[in-house]
C-alpha cells in the first residue's frame, strides 16, 4: 500500500454561502509520510446524499473493504450533510481540526480545495493498487482534480445535464417530439423555449425549468449559456467575460423567455418537472431515478444554441484530508471503493470516469428506466468533450457576489448588458485576487 504524499502549500481562504473558512492544514506539517497506525482504524466520509438506497450501497462497499482488511479499517461511517450548507460544513470541520477522512467535493470548489494544499496525492496509491487499471481513466474527467502530475480527488460522479421532457403535456398542446428533432437537426433552443410556451399554455403548469436555479444558482444556468459559448471569466480565471457579447446574448435568450415568452417560470415560482409540474427540464441524468409511470416522458441531449450543442457535465470528487487521522488508510479505501468492480455498481446512479465503464450496455443494466439509446445520447455521448459548470479558485465569493448582482437581471424592465457590465466590475477584483 502506497503512501499518499500532502502538499505543502499556503492554506486558502474556502466558503460558501455566507461563510469563509480558513483551511487549516495542521496535518501537512512535518514528514510528508504518514505513519502506519498500530491497529484498525475508523473512517468517516462526508456526502451530501441522503438517498437510503445509495448510502447502502456505500455500506456495502465498505463492509467488504472491511472484511479483507480487519487489520486496517473497524468501521466506515458515511456522514450525510444537506447540500446547501455542505462546502462550509466540509471547511468548518478541518479549521476545526476535525477532518473526514475522505469528503465528496463539487466541481465548483474543485479548484480552492486542489489549490489549497488539504488534500493528498491519490495518484500514487490508485496506480500502485493491483487491479485498479489507473490508465482506464479518463483524461478529461480528470483534468479538474489534477495539478503538478499529481491527482487529489477522484472524479466519481460525471453527470451530465440533459432535458428531460413530458410528452404528455407536449402531446396535449400539439407539439413536436423533442427525439424526433434531435434526429432532424432541429433541437434547439428556440425550439425547446417555443414548445415549452405552448405546453404552459394548454396545460396552466410551468414550461421549460433550469432546474436548482431558483434565481439563486446562477452557474446552473451555463447548460444554457454554452450553445452561445459563453463563459462568465476567462480560462486563467483572471478577466471577467459576462458583458462579453456572447453572454449579453444568452442572458438576454434567458430573460425574454422568461419575461417575454413565458417558457422559464419567473422568480418565487417553484415546480417539480418530476411532480408533472413542468414540460421540460434541464437537470443531471442522475435525477432519472426520481421518474415514475404518472406521465410519459423522454430525456434527449441538451438543445444547440447559436453556436452548436455543447455538453455539461457536473463532476463531483471524492479526497483525502491531510490534517485528517489517517489519511494513508483512507487512501487505500478509495482505491478500493473505485476499483472497476465496485465504479460498476456506483454506476448506477454515478457515472464514472472509467472508459471501460462508459457503453450503453454496461449503463443500461445500472439503469433500467433509461433505454440503451437514450443512455448513449445522453450519457456515453453526453460525457465525452463535455465542459463542466463554472469553477475558480475563488469561487466561493464569486457566487455570492455574482448572485447579488444578478438579482437586478430579474425584473421584466431590466437592461440586460448593463447588469452584466456592473456585474463585472464589481467582481473583477475577486478574479485579479
Amino acid at each position: 500500500m502506497s503512501i499518499p504524499k500532502a502538499r505543502r502549500r499556503a492554506p486558502l481562504a474556502i466558503g460558501a454561502g455566507i461563510a469563509a473558512v480558513a483551511l487549516t492544514l495542521t496535518g501537512c506539517s512535518g514528514s510528508n509520510e504518514a505513519e502506519t497506525p498500530d491497529g484498525p482504524v475508523e473512517l468517516r466520509m462526508t456526502v451530501w446524499t441522503a438517498d437510503e438506497t445509495q448510502l447502502a450501497m456505500f455500506q456495502e462497499i465498505a463492509d467488504a473493504y472491511i472484511a479483507e482488511n480487519p487489520d486496517l479499517v473497524s468501521e466506515v461511517t458515511f456522514e450525510p450533510i444537506p447540500f446547501e450548507e455542505y462546502t462550509t460544513s466540509v471547511t468548518t470541520q478541518l479549521a476545526g481540526g476535525n477532518a473526514p477522512d475522505l469528503a465528496w467535493i463539487l466541481e465548483s470548489y474543485a479548484p480552492e480545495f486542489v489549490q489549497s494544499g488539504a488534500l493528498v496525492d491519490i495518484a500514487p496509491t490508485l496506480k500502485e493498487t493491483e487491479g485498479y487499471a489507473y490508465d482506464d481513466l479518463l483524461d478529461s474527467s480528470l483534468a479538474l482534480w489534477q495539478q503538478d502530475d499529481g491527482l487529489f480527488a477522484y472524479p466519481f460522479s460525471n453527470s451530465p445535464f440533459a432535458m428531460f421532457v413530458n410528452t404528455d403535456q407536449l402531446s396535449a398542446a400539439d407539439q413536436p417530439n423533442p427525439a424526433d428533432l434531435v434526429a432532424s437537426g432541429e433541437w434547439n433552443f428556440d425550439a425547446a423555449r417555443d414548445m415549452s410556451a405552448a405546453a404552459s399554455e394548454v396545460s396552466g403548469k410551468e414550461g421549460l425549468v433550469v432546474r436548482d436555479f431558483d434565481y439563486q444558482a446562477w452557474e446552473n444556468l451555463s447548460s444554457v449559456w454554452n450553445g452561445w459559448d459563453a463563459a462568465p471569466w476567462s480560462e486563467d480565471g483572471q478577466q471577467c467575460t459576462l458583458a462579453d457579447p456572447e453572454m449579453v446574448e444568452a442572458m438576454t435568450w434567458i430573460h425574454d423567455a422568461i419575461f417575454t415568452d413565458g417558457a422559464i417560470p419567473g422568480p418565487g415560482v417553484t415546480a417539480d418537472f418530476f411532480a408533472g409540474d413542468a414540460a421540460m427540464t434541464i437537470t443531471q441524468i442522475s435525477r432519472a431515478s426520481s421518474l415514475d409511470d404518472s406521465f410519459a416522458w423522454d430525456i434527449v441531449p441538451l438543445p444547440s444554441g447559436p453556436e452548436g450543442q455543447q455538453n455539461v457535465i457536473g463532476q463531483a470528487g471524492i479526497g483525502v484530508f491531510a490534517n485528517a487521522a489517517n489519511p494513508q488508510v483512507a487512501a487505500d479505501f478509495l482505491a478500493y471503493f473505485t476499483n472497476p468492480e465496485n465504479a460498476e455498481k456506483l454506476a448506477t446512479y454515478f457515472p464514472p470516469p472509467r472508459e471501460s465503464l462508459l457503453t450503453a450496455e454496461t449503463l443500461g443494466a445500472a439503469n433500467p428506466k433509461l433505454s440503451e439509446e437514450q443512455l448513449q445520447a445522453v450519457v456515453v455521448e453526453g460525457i465525452q468533450d463535455a465542459v463542466t459548470k463554472p469553477t475558480h479558485a475563488n469561487f466561493a465569493k464569486l457566487q455570492d457576489t455574482v448572485r447579488a448582482e444578478l438579482d437586478a437581471l430579474w425584473t421584466a424592465d431590466a437592461d440586460v448588458e448593463a447588469v452584466l457590465e456592473s456585474t463585472c466590475s464589481t467582481i473583477t477584483p475577486l478574479l485579479e485576487g
